[in-house]
């Protein structure tokens, strides 16, 4: 509802309205009566009948699919032809929908990236625990710790693009802040995460123990860094996933024990027993 021409009085209360330096006359006298009257044509329009061929509102559980759908697009450019190919209009192509719904949905193509990324890291982490659940009880900390270090090698095809994808957004990242604290976390949630396992397994007899002077930040710090390396050598097809899967059992071995040991300590690992440079993450 706009001031009519000639009206000199707030559209709400009436009071008398300051002259206007430029442009447009207000319509109202305050921030609070203009709030009244967009609440009250807010009430009007849900009251009145909508035309038979008008389009229906959007449900927020719709925008949120809609949202999802953009970002899936996202995902797949990225992971096929790069982070630099996904411009606004390619994506609303990919996703099949017009340049102004993604324009809508995101605003700008920086928020399209942004919020993109943290959708797949929401995914991610979904995956991660459905995985974990799956496990066969009972959940010995080495079975749960192996688990988790798989969930994150391309072991299945939604694995291997949610990796490519991100190594696109680790290239943006070099040159843009925004995406890297998004994509690289202040804390270690992971390498947090296999510590603790760690440490749960080396107070586990029934799964082997780690010897006295392990340090499980340093043992996880060295085993997300390499899974995440071999997992780029299987992309790359320089590694196989059996290759990888010893790999990683021969660390686990050597951290923890062999599997199935109970009760036994094995020796503390020797430095020439260590493969790879600590993780300097």
């Amino acid at each position: 509802m706009r001031a009519e021409k000639g009206t000199d009085g707030c559209l709400v209360c009436g009071s008398r309205l300051p002259a206007a330096e430029r442009g447009r006359p207000p319509a109202y006298c305050s921030r609070s009566c203009q709030a009244k009257a967009y609440r009250r044509r807010k009430r009007e329009r849900a009251a009145t009948p909508r035309p038979a061929d008008a389009p229906a509102e959007v449900p927020a559980a719709s925008a949120a699919a809609r949202r999802r759908e953009i970002a899936e697009a996202v995902w797949r450019i990225a992971a096929g032809r790069g982070l630099e190919s996904a411009s606004m209009r390619e994506v609303a192509a990919e996703a099949g929908v017009s340049l102004r719904v993604v324009q809508y949905a995101f605003g700008s193509k920086r928020r399209l990236l942004v919020e993109s990324l943290r959708l797949l890291h929401e995914e991610n982490e979904r995956r991660a625990r459905d995985r974990l659940a799956r496990l066969p009880e009972p959940r010995d900390p080495r079975a749960v710790l192996r688990g988790v270090l798989m969930t994150f090698l391309p072991v299945d095809e939604q694995r291997r693009t949610a990796l490519r994808v991100f190594l696109a957004y680790y290239v943006r990242s070099l040159t843009d802040p925004e995406l890297a604290a998004v994509l690289l976390h202040g804390s270690h949630p992971l390498e947090e995460l296999v510590a603790a396992l760690i440490r749960q397994a080396g107070a586990a007899g029934r799964a082997g123990r780690a010897a006295p002077d392990t340090d499980p930040r340093h043992e996880a710090d060295l085993l997300v860094s390499g899974v995440t390396g071999l997992g780029l050598d299987v992309l790359h097809g320089r590694r196989t996933m059996a290759e990888v899967s010893r790999t990683l059992d021969y660390h686990l071995d050597r951290i923890l024990g062999p599997a199935g040991a109970r009760g036994r300590r094995p020796a503390a690992p020797g430095r020439d027993q260590l493969s790879g440079a600590p993780s300097t993450k």
